[in-house]
């Protein structure tokens, strides 16, 4: 968190952030709340993290890395869901 606080500053939309993610917000997708949110860590967040990225480009490659092997059932699974 703290590369994307210093790389956007006043800009980070989270529970913590500059700017309060509002609860409930209607923007949530079924995707966005699956991946990031569905059992209090989401399916790619916690992944993601495990890489200790140092740079935003780490952290990228960290998300592709994380975001490739997802089967392509599962994604379809939580649209149609």
């Amino acid at each position: 968190m703290t590369i994307v606080r210093n790389t956007f500053p006043g800009h980070l939309i989270s529970h913590f952030g500059d700017v309060p993610w509002p609860p409930r917000s209607p923007d949530l997708s079924k995707g966005d709340f699956f991946f990031l949110f569905w059992e209090g860590g989401g399916y790619l967040k916690p992944r993601v993290y495990t890489h200790k990225s140092r740079t935003l480009n780490d952290l990228k490659e960290a998300i592709c890395q994380e975001i490739r092997p997802i089967d392509r059932q599962l994604l379809a699974r939580v649209v149609d869901d």
